[in-house]
């Protein structure tokens, strides 16, 4: 940090346009690929099969959970991703 105050919390947010480029650019291929017909059964499915079903049961190992949770991020990052590109 080398501003005081809440200044200094600014420089995080100072990314180089290359990064943002870079990440625009991956943005992009998720939404062309999961905006075709076939690209939108797949992200259904997927949904069906992570987002739309319970992370953890009652009884079951609890490290289950976490595991599930993984998958559920892995397909909020791709929403993510098309939203963002989208914009």
């Amino acid at each position: 940090m080398s501003r005081n105050g809440w200044d200094g919390i600014e420089v995080l947010d100072e990314t180089p346009m290359n990064i943002l480029d870079d990440q625009y650019s991956i943005d992009k291929s998720f939404a062309r690929t999961f905006e075709t017909e076939q690209g939108q059964k797949v992200l259904e499915f997927l949904i069906s099969k992570t987002l739309a079903q319970p992370t953890w049961i009652p009884g079951s190992e609890t490290s289950f959970g976490y595991a599930r949770e993984g998958q559920n991020s892995i397909i909020r990052e791709i929403q993510m991703r098309i939203a963002r590109a989208k914009k």
